[in-house]
C-alpha cells in the first residue's frame, strides 16, 4: 500500500457517490451536467497534483539558487525530443533545502554542455552550485510570449566557506 492509496480510493468513492446522484436523483440536467464536469476537473486536477508526490520531475522553473547533485542527459533524435534531467537541492538562504528535487530542462547544447562539465567536477569532489535566472525578452503577460519560462542557468564552483576567526 502507497501513501496515495487512500487517495485513490477516496476518488473511486467520490465517483461512485457520483454516479449514484446521476442514475437515482431527480436532479435537474444541469446539475448532472455540472456535476460531471466537477469530478472529471478533480481527477486531472488531482492527478497534476500527484505527479510530484509520485517523484516525476517538475517541468518548473529551476530554483533561482541551487547545489547541482546530479544530471543526466538525454540527446535529442529523430524519434524523440530531448532532454536534461537535473537533480538539485535549492539554496534557501544560503543552506541547502531539505530534499532534494528533480526537472526536467529543454534539450540545448549549451546547456548539455555546462552540466556535463559540472557533473564532472562533482564526480572529482568539487561541488557545483548554479543559478537560475528568467531569460529577458519582451514585457507584457508571461503566458503569451513563447518561451517565456526558459531560463539562463549557470554552474560553477561552490565557495569554501568562510571560517571565523580564532
Amino acid at each position: 500500500m502507497t501513501t496515495t492509496d487512500p487517495l485513490l480510493w477516496a476518488f473511486v468513492a467520490l465517483a461512485f457517490l457520483a454516479l449514484l446522484a446521476l442514475l437515482a436523483s431527480a436532479w435537474p440536467a444541469w446539475a448532472k451536467a455540472l456535476l460531471v464536469a466537477a469530478v472529471t476537473a478533480l481527477y486531472f486536477g488531482a492527478d497534476h497534483a500527484l505527479e510530484d508526490v509520485w517523484g516525476w520531475p517538475s517541468t518548473r522553473a529551476l530554483p533561482e539558487r541551487f547545489v547541482l547533485l546530479a544530471a543526466v542527459i538525454e540527446e535529442p533524435s529523430s524519434t524523440r525530443e530531448g532532454a536534461l534531467f537535473v537533480w538539485v537541492n535549492a539554496l534557501e538562504d544560503g543552506k541547502p533545502a531539505a530534499q532534494p528535487r528533480a526537472f526536467r530542462l529543454p534539450y540545448s547544447k549549451d546547456l548539455h554542455a555546462l552540466l556535463d562539465e559540472g557533473m564532472k567536477k562533482v564526480r572529482q569532489g568539487i561541488t557545483q552550485m548554479g543559478s537560475a535566472e528568467p531569460k529577458s525578452g519582451p514585457k507584457g503577460l508571461s503566458w503569451l510570449r513563447p518561451g517565456a519560462t526558459e531560463q539562463d542557468v549557470k554552474v560553477r564552483d561552490m565557495p569554501s566557506p568562510q571560517l571565523p576567526e580564532k
